[in-house]
């Protein structure tokens, strides 16, 4: 690898590519880092840390409604906008920092300006002062994802994910269109900040692909806390006029709104990288093809995460990164396990999954038992508020393996994540039934559910 002036360079900062760089020259290869934005990627500055963190502001409106019932008068609260936006970006720029360290203190080079393929061993990266050209034996692709907008007319007056946090002023009446985890998240933030909103979704429910259960659940108690949310509902276009943005549905009707979210969809972020030039591989959308150890047809250059539009979660951009550094500068022993991957959805209340759907379960083993609980919290018995808790759970009835965990309520995240160690070690209805509950906790009733759901 001498022959080259780098072992190692990676394209796109992001939680994928800072966590393979790191690694890489922690195992003492030569790494060179390339980044035209903000270190971190989409999930550090315009994605998971901020809208966990716009999610936790939003809670505490139910906080205080929910005080009362436990004796507390909570008088004069007011929502501040500005302090907010401005304590979150304290955070994010802190974080920024925490990430270029990591990189610097693992002996990796940060270049920053906009990189892309020359040939199989070249990068040419453009900075503010000049252009630059490496060359590596190794080449890793992680540039994650960008939003997707259709073109329709007046689509330019709509606003993408990343532009939400910062929002100026506040929207007071706002539309979100789309039916997925984005687009539930930000209509449940801004629904507990205080927004006026009305969400559209063109399909028969939100959250396509999660559990029945959970999809029609997580619609009606967001339905109840305030959210406007209209199904099979699309929209033809949008005017800007004095009064704000005015929605033309595909149905004929209207809508006013001060901001409209598009959130349809993310595409792999993969403009001006010279992947043609390079020879890799494309397919859908862009999204750069890859094999089962993250090789595109270049044999040199690798992708990981986003940007390979498989699965669209930090966590397995992580997972992906490790795997690969492993193969290239490891033992190659490292790998990837696709299985029982848990993920959340910040909506209010949260969704917390891990494993199959009822119906997919039934697709891929045949006979199953479904158990499943709906109940009021314990908080809400005091609160007033009219929450509930669903909790399901899917069973392979040949094994007797739990292959198949929902959830729609607080902290769902946080439950499911410690039941997915479980599932991902194979346990069964048994184990679960034999489990002692930890008393009074919401988490108890996944280990105290005895009754299946009639066939």
């Amino acid at each position: 690898m001498r022959e080259h002036n780098c072992d190692f360079f990676v394209i796109g900062a992001g939680s994928g590519g800072v966590r393979a760089a790191r690694m890489a020259a922690q195992r003492g290869a030569r790494v060179v880092v390339a980044e035209a934005a903000a270190l971190g990627g989409t999930c550090v500055n315009v994605g998971c840390i901020p809208k966990k963190l716009y999610s936790l502001a939003a809670h505490f409106a139910d906080d205080f409604r929910d005080a009362a019932g436990f004796g507390w008068q909570v008088d004069g609260t007011r929502f501040d906008w500005n302090a907010l936006r401005a304590n979150r970006s304290r955070e994010i720029t802190r974080l920024n920092t925490v990430y270029e360290k990591l990189l610097v203190s693992a002996g990796a080079r940060i270049v920053t300006g906009w990189a892309c393929l020359v040939d199989a061993h070249t990068v040419q990266v453009q900075t503010d002062e000049r252009q630059e050209r490496f060359t590596a034996a190794h080449i890793l692709l992680a540039t994650g994802g960008r939003p997707a907008v259709p073109q329709f007319p007046g689509c330019e007056h709509v606003l993408t994910s990343d532009g939400m946090f910062d929002l100026e002023p506040f929207p007071s009446r706002l539309v979100v269109v789309g039916g997925g985890y984005i687009a539930c998240e930000f209509a449940s933030i801004f629904n507990g900040l205080g927004s006026q909103v009305t969400q559209l979704y063109r399909g028969d429910q939100v959250l396509r692909g999660f559990d029945a259960d959970v999809r029609r659940f997580v619609a009606q108690e967001m339905r109840k806390r305030g959210v406007d949310l209209r199904t099979h509902t699309d929209v033809a276009a949008i005017e800007k006029t004095s009064e704000g943005l005015v929605l033309t549905l595909a149905d004929g009707g209207h809508l006013q709104a001060d901001a409209v979210l598009y959130a349809t969809g993310r595409v792999p972020n993969v403009a001006g990288l010279g992947l043609h030039a390079a020879g890799v591989t494309q397919g859908k959308d862009g999204a750069i093809l890859v094999d089962k150890d993250y090789q595109t047809s270049v044999p040199s250059i690798h992708a990981l995460g986003d940007v390979t539009a498989r699965l669209q979660l930090t966590p397995v951009a992580l997972g992906e990164a490790m795997a690969l550094v492993d193969k290239l500068f490891g033992q190659g022993k490292k790998m990837m396990g696709y299985d029982f991957i848990p993920t959340a959805v910040f909506t209010h209340p949260n969704v917390g999954t891990v494993g199959y759907s009822e119906a997919q379960a039934r697709r891929q083993f045949g006979s199953v038992s479904v158990f499943r609980s709906e109940f009021k919290p314990l908080r809400h018995t005091l609160s007033g508020s009219s929450e509930r808790t669903l909790m399901k759970l899917v069973v392979d009835d040949a094994s007797d393996k739990v292959v198949g965990l929902h959830m729609v309520g607080a902290d769902a995240g946080e439950i499911v994540q410690g039941f997915a160690v479980a599932m991902k070690a194979g346990a069964t209805k048994a184990v679960f039934d034999s489990t002692i509950g930890i008393h009074p906790t919401a988490a108890e009733e996944f280990v105290t559910m005895r009754e299946a759901v009639p066939k």
